[in-house]
């Protein structure tokens, strides 16, 4: 079994992952400063892997590269989640973004690099498209970022093909279309919109909807993403490239509010409110290179997640906040 090093495991999409790699057998290191990862999410993935016994925890920040040095030592593959998220928090704090974004992916890197990492699996964001109009998004389209979180992760993945091809050291960019799932926090300022609606709704609170709600997403289920990312660890073909991970199909958020009305058998009270600065209008990818390259394919479709996470926010709504 080999050794990962999960940066941000403490966080949404991370904590899936680590649990999803513990449940395999392997051996997990993650490495978090718990800004907006949670050590309840921690709590979830030990009691779903059946025990830590291959679990390790170190607290610590991307920020510093001897941090990262030492998290790195030994380990076989990286999958690397850890990130300031939010394209609204960039825009007000768009030097913080940078720093733990772009410097802290190149520490990863760099240290990846001198501990003879096998490969390196970067979490990247489809806010690089920008408002492009063409649908669905491709990766041979030139990137228009909107905001310096969509800036600060195009340079973080023109760093991982720089040093595949440069120092040889296996990169893969996953671009990843709005994922959602259990466990993703609906009381952050810069919380997603799915776990937002849905505890609003369940709190029978009023939904905001930020501009007509005609905006449209690829809304990803969490396990597409963690299958996603184990298939970019070792597939042959696929070092050096940038890859969309998605459903390849999109909804608005209007059609949102209409399946979770259906989902929780009850009107939804909604009100809107300006669009936010930064956002895009549509979003939709196309699939095509992570199934030839990753021999991917969304294991679970939109309804069906979209129904698996009510039931979990109804079951977990308190472990959330």
């Amino acid at each position: 079994m080999a050794v990962y090093l999960v940066t941000g495991g403490a966080g949404f999409i991370g904590s899936h992952i680590s649990e999803d790699l513990l449940r395999r057998g392997h051996s997990v290191r993650i490495l978090d400063n718990f800004s907006t990862g949670k050590r309840n999410n921690l709590e979830m993935v030990v009691q779903a892997a059946g025990g830590n016994d291959h679990l390790e925890i170190c607290e610590g920040d991307l920020r510093s590269y001897h941090t990262v040095l030492e998290a790195v030592a030994g380990v076989d593959y990286i999958i690397h989640q850890g990130a300031l998220p939010s394209v609204s928090r960039a825009v007000q704090d768009p030097l913080t973004s940078n720093d733990v974004n772009v410097t802290g992916t190149l520490h990863v890197l760099y240290a990846a690099l001198k501990a003879d990492v096998k490969r390196v699996v970067y979490a990247s964001s489809s806010s690089v498209y920008g408002d492009n109009p063409i649908l669905p998004k491709h990766e041979a389209l030139t990137p228009m970022p909107l905001s310096p979180y969509a800036v600060s992760k195009l340079a973080a993945e023109q760093y991982c093909q720089v040093f595949t091809h440069i120092y040889g050291l296996e990169t893969v960019s996953l671009r990843y279309f709005n994922v959602f799932g259990p466990r993703q926090d609906p009381t952050s300022l810069y919380s997603a919109v799915i776990p937002r609606f849905i505890t609003a709704a369940l709190q029978d609170n009023v939904v905001t909807i930020n501009g007509d709600g005609l905006q449209s997403r690829d809304f990803t289920y969490v396990t597409n993403v963690v299958r996603a990312n184990l298939l970019a660890c070792e597939a042959p073909g696929a070092a050096g490239h940038t890859i969309n991970v998605s459903c390849g199909a999109r909804y608005s958020l209007l059609d949102l509010l209409d399946q979770l009305t259906g989902l929780l058998g009850k009107q939804i009270k909604c009100q809107h409110t300006d669009s936010r600065v930064g956002d895009v209008k549509h979003s939709q990818a196309s699939i095509e290179r992570a199934g030839e390259l990753l021999g991917y394919e969304p294991a679970v479709s939109f309804a069906d997640g979209l129904a698996l996470t009510v039931e979990w926010y109804k079951k977990h709504m308190h472990q959330a906040a």
